[in-house]
């Protein structure tokens, strides 16, 4: 690896309770083990005190990417194979599409959920229908990752057998060697906004001494260091501080994901403010998805941003669509700096804050349906 630009001093992590395991842990069946599917516990790929960080050399100038705003089609919870296999499918047949004309991309990015959809699925449920990361479906995608020497983001519930009954919401990056490069783990989810439930997919937040115990500190906020470029990718909505992390850790194209819509100025401002591009990707109109009509509220929108936060291409309806911008990597490496962030106003309002809900509340109890998440949270709440 090779450094660029200048990163300023990234201030150290402050938790008091910093690698604190609960006897919760135990009860939920989190097992050591785990550390070996992620990040290595070495020292974080963070910004430098000579102002760098890291990158790979880059396979061309400028890289093709494309944004697949397809369908959400929720499977069968009590007999989800058939329905992944549909599904699956549907986005090999899209992958080919995207290559199929315009020259090749570098680049596919497909939405939150393209395999599984999403519905309101009992813990048993999408124990049933989560991925196995790899399995076959990554195995399938890594293929035409393969033959189209490409790369290939998408979103999906997964599990893992470390992390016994534990649901994760994993946004995955599989190479041109057909491998997985990274499985990044949604952050956080958020509260306060779903009629009649919370979420129960566990994220780094609600396991977060045990998941820096096992991966680091690096693996929180994670960056793929490719030869297109450093790639962030999360469903995490209205969270700038988040992207402002990634941003200083070296972020160059951050892909959100979606289902059910995004706040498109809330991705603006995301890539004005760190000066990097952006991919927002959500699901088309979605016939034959049970329980949902074709549109629900928040289909389409889908969008590629430049670091003014300014669009570059955009979906021109809510149907399944695909859309392709060439990104001048090597040049933007040239003249881009890191978010120049004034941490000394704000750092002691910041380690005086208590969020809402507790961190680790899932090394506590799991809940068993969206519904008993909301009673759990409930009690969790600090106010």
């Amino acid at each position: 690896m090779t450094r660029r630009t200048w990163p300023r001093k990234r201030r150290g992590p402050s938790r008091r309770e910093f690698l604190r395991f609960t006897a919760g842990a135990v009860a939920v069946g989190v097992v050591p083990e785990a550390g070996r599917a992620f990040a290595s516990r070495s020292a974080p790929s963070a910004p430098q005190h000579d102002g760098t960080y890291d990158v790979v050399p880059l396979r061309r100038e400028e890289i093709t990417v494309s944004v697949v705003q397809s369908r959400v089609r929720a499977v069968d919870g009590r007999n989800p194979a058939p329905g992944k296999r549909e599904n699956l499918k549907h986005m090999l047949d899209l992958i080919d599409k995207a290559q199929y004309f315009g020259g090749r991309k570098d680049l596919i990015a497909f939405h939150e959920f393209p395999i599984t959809g999403w519905d309101r699925w009992t813990r048993k449920e999408i124990l049933n229908l989560a991925l196995e990361l790899p399995g076959a479906e990554a195995e399938a995608i890594g293929e035409k990752a393969k033959q189209y020497n490409c790369y290939i983001t998408f979103g999906t519930y997964a599990k893992d057998k470390d992390w016994p009954r534990h649901i994760m919401s994993i946004s995955v990056i599989i190479g041109p060697d057909g491998k997985i490069v990274s499985k990044q783990w949604k952050a956080r989810n958020i509260h306060g906004v779903f009629p009649g439930f919370e979420l129960f997919t566990t994220t780094v937040y609600d396991v977060l001494d045990r998941y820096v115990e096992l991966y680091g500190w690096d693996a929180v906020l994670p960056v793929a260091r490719t030869d297109i470029g450093n790639i962030a990718v999360s469903s995490v909505q209205w969270e700038p501080e988040l992207y402002r992390a990634l941003a200083i850790k070296g972020a160059e194209i951050i892909i959100r994901t979606s289902t059910g819509g995004f706040g498109r100025a809330d991705m603006i401002v995301i890539c004005r403010t760190n000066g990097v591009y952006g991919m927002a990707v959500n699901n088309a109109l979605s016939p034959g998805n049970p329980h949902f009509v074709e549109d629900p509220g928040g289909t389409g929108g889908s969008a590629i941003f430049g670091p003014r936060g300014e669009v570059i291409a955009q979906a021109a309806s809510p149907h399944e669509t695909i859309i392709t911008a060439r990104l001048p990597l090597a040049a933007f490496r040239k003249h881009h700096r890191i978010p120049d962030v004034h941490t000394a106003l704000y750092a002691h309002v910041m380690e005086q804050y208590q969020s809402r809900y507790p961190p680790n509340a899932f090394l506590e109890y799991l809940p068993e349906s969206l519904e008993d998440a909301l009673k759990y949270f409930k009690k969790k709440a600090r106010w």
